[in-house]
């Protein structure tokens, strides 16, 4: 049997699997990592913690599948991106932890840059909207806020990478600056069309190029583990950050084909094939994985608050006790008796960009019971997928392509049947839960697999991918266009001018 090993080092965790050649999980393993928040606004991660905690769990994995590290043929690496680290290239200490994407600090850098004019010129070259989700404003903060950064930067003797950069460095000893053209493309600093980093962009930030990694395709050899660490040299073959990770674990390699996670946060992403298609309904261009030189790309938006409303009804709400108790509690009515929830708790990201928003329950009468709050709060997770979906199939339409056909989901909150009976409801379309639900970690080992001559090509790795379930809609087109405008009304209520 040939197997592959993923890391999937996550916001929240680090985690491990062994898959065999098939794409089913032999083996996972699952540490927690703290998140520091020094200041309202500011997320960070310790660094030698992500290291720590993905080696502990790949040595678990390997242990928990009784093989040894000869017996896997390659190892794939996915990422939480836009994370910044930036390290000395002799100590290979960091020089300060990293600053998570969820970090706000380099807001201010990214109004000057609005302000000076240049959003039009980055997403010209980047595909991405100026903001501090990005992680290139987050190393200049780096450079110019940690002391002596700028003179070791000049002088060469600092690296920066997101984390698969990191973790790569650690796995070979330093001996691998490098990172793929998907995590590159969330920088702010690459050149989606050329695969390269720019250079007018880099001088922008004030940033010496000696900083950067070599960038590669994200399925190829990138060099050998070093043998102490898990026990034989098993070869770096695939790296991806998490979201376009998890559109190649879903066979989405063709234009048209999207995929929804749904975590946390709700991520959704088209494949637009090699065309670079600049989105005019709120959503960014983004590099896709790519197993050649050949550049691919893919429509993403991202929805703030997806499962974590559930999070709320547990512990701000006290309305459950366990995220797993709130199927049957919204399914306790029929309906959610005209009650509208907006989760903008942090604002509303795409395809509205308010920032200022903040939450809203709406539609409550004497009747409204903690049950309808429940079933609102579910089904505000479909309907900002919603938007994010019809909002890229506008932009399909308008590059002269097919709307989308059907939406492969992933995620912990996929589980939930009555919230992807809901999505299918409001879209229209078929909506498909695979039968690996581990698709981010899936994606990595596939592009590991790829390159190390496990699967052929793309279409062998078509022809494996399983549906668990179908969701098929119910309702009319038109009692679904009723229901996306009472949202849109309940989005509306949610800004005060």
């Amino acid at each position: 049997m040939t197997y592959l090993l993923a890391l999937d080092q996550g916001t929240s965790s680090s985690r491990s699997i062994v898959f065999d050649e098939k794409g089913h999980i032999v083996a996972l393993a699952q540490q927690e990592l703290p998140q520091i928040y020094p200041k309202p606004g500011w997320v960070e991660h310790d660094p030698l913690e992500i290291w720590r905690t993905q080696l502990a769990t790949a040595r678990e994995a390997l242990a928990k599948a009784n093989i040894k590290a000869g017996d896997i043929r390659a190892l794939g690496i996915t990422n939480q991106r836009e994370t910044t680290v930036v390290w000395n290239r002799k100590t290979g200490q960091p020089i300060h932890h990293a600053i998570v994407w969820q970090d706000r600090r380099a807001e201010a850098t990214c109004a000057r840059l609005r302000e000076d004019g240049k959003a039009e010129l980055i997403q010209a070259r980047t595909g991405l909207l100026v903001d501090a989700y990005f992680s290139g404003t987050k190393l200049k903060w780096l450079l110019d806020n940690v002391p002596e950064a700028r003179q070791q930067a000049a002088r060469g003797e600092l690296a920066f990478g997101t984390i698969d950069s990191w973790l790569m460095w650690q796995l070979t000893g330093g001996a691998l600056h490098a990172t793929d053209v998907t995590n590159a493309s969330r920088t702010m600093l690459f050149n989606v069309h050329t695969n390269s980093w720019d250079s007018e962009l880099l001088a922008l930030l004030d940033i010496p190029d000696s900083l950067m990694p070599k960038v590669l395709p994200s399925s190829t050899h990138y060099g050998n583990v070093l043998p102490d660490l898990l026990g034989a040299a098993i070869p770096i073959g695939g790296v991806a950050g998490d979201q376009q990770s998890a559109l190649f674990g879903q066979a989405c390699f063709k234009e048209g084909m999207a995929k929804n996670t749904y975590g946390t946060g709700c991520f959704m992403l088209m494949h637009t094939g090699k065309k670079f298609q600049t989105s005019h309904n709120g959503l960014l261009t983004t590099s896709a994985a790519q197993v050649t030189q050949q550049t691919e790309f893919a429509i993403e938006g991202s929805v703030f608050v997806g499962g974590a409303v559930v999070q709320w009804l547990r512990d701000g709400l006290h309305a459950i006790k366990g995220s797993g108790e709130v199927q049957a509690l919204a399914q306790s009515v029929p309906d959610s008796g005209g009650v509208m929830m907006v989760p903008a708790f942090t604002g509303l990201g795409a395809p509205y960009w308010k920032p200022d928003a903040r939450g809203t329950i709406t539609g409550l009468t004497r009747g409204t019971t903690v049950a309808h709050i429940a079933r609102a709060a579910l089904e505000s997770i479909a309907y900002q997928s919603a938007a994010l979906l019809q909002a890229m199939s506008r932009d399909a339409v308008a590059a002269g392509a097919a709307p989308v056909a059907e939406l492969r989901v992933d995620g912990g909150a996929c589980i939930n049947d009555l919230l992807m009976q809901f999505q299918a409801d409001l879209l229209g379309i078929p909506v498909v839960r695979p039968a690996v639900t581990e698709t981010t970690a899936l994606g990595a080992a596939y592009l590991a697999g790829l390159s190390s001559g496990v699967y052929a090509s793309t279409t062998e790795l078509s022809d494996m991918w399983r549906a668990e379930r179908r969701f098929l809609p119910t309702l009319s087109a038109s009692r679904a266009a009723e229901l996306m405008a009472q949202w849109e009304h309940a989005v509306r209520q949610t800004v005060l001018d």
